[in-house]
């Protein structure tokens, strides 16, 4: 497989940035072989908002490195300097609904909803096993999109591929 001359930006979205968005970002940066890169952020990340730590023991129990995950908002991704993002996809539905920022470049945009695995009152080993099979899901959908042919990543047709894989 031949790799594009620079990496295309990613940018998942939650509301907290604490959970499905960290899960994201860590996992494609794991497996998109210098093809990607992630990021992410949240709409309403809390004050000292903090990466979940049951989400950061899941992704260590998988072998995907942790280093420098933090929570943060979307404003930063927004604001003159930072990278240009080629596709945003939102991974929870609170997010999808909200209005965003004006992205510069105008990248595609997808929506990959998932059940919150931090929600509710469960027991932390209940939840772990929720973090655990959100992980899964997600990595289904993100070795989808690392295998898609150089064409189906263009610009025009990112946004066409990126939505299709929601359905996967």
């Amino acid at each position: 497989m031949t790799t594009l001359t620079a990496p295309l930006n990613v940018l998942f979205l939650c509301t907290h940035n604490s959970a499905r968005s960290i899960l994201a970002e860590a996992l494609l940066n794991s497996l998109g072989n210098g093809r990607f890169k992630a990021y992410s952020a949240g709409s309403s990340p809390r004050e000292n908002q903090q990466p979940h730590p049951l989400g950061l023991q899941v992704l260590q129990q998988a072998g995907i490195p942790t280093d420098n995950l933090r929570s943060k908002s979307w404003d930063e991704f927004a604001a003159p300097g930072a990278p240009r993002m080629d596709l945003i996809i939102t991974v929870c539905d609170n997010a999808a609904g909200e209005v965003c920022p004006i992205w510069p470049g105008h990248p595609a945009t997808a929506h990959w909803g998932y059940p919150d695995p931090s929600a509710g009152e469960a027991p932390d080993e209940v939840k772990l096993e929720e973090f655990r099979q959100t992980l899964h899901a997600m990595k289904r959908r993100l070795e989808l999109l690392c295998h898609l042919p150089e064409e189906k990543l263009a610009r025009l047709a990112l946004q066409t591929s990126a939505r299709a894989l929601a359905q996967a």
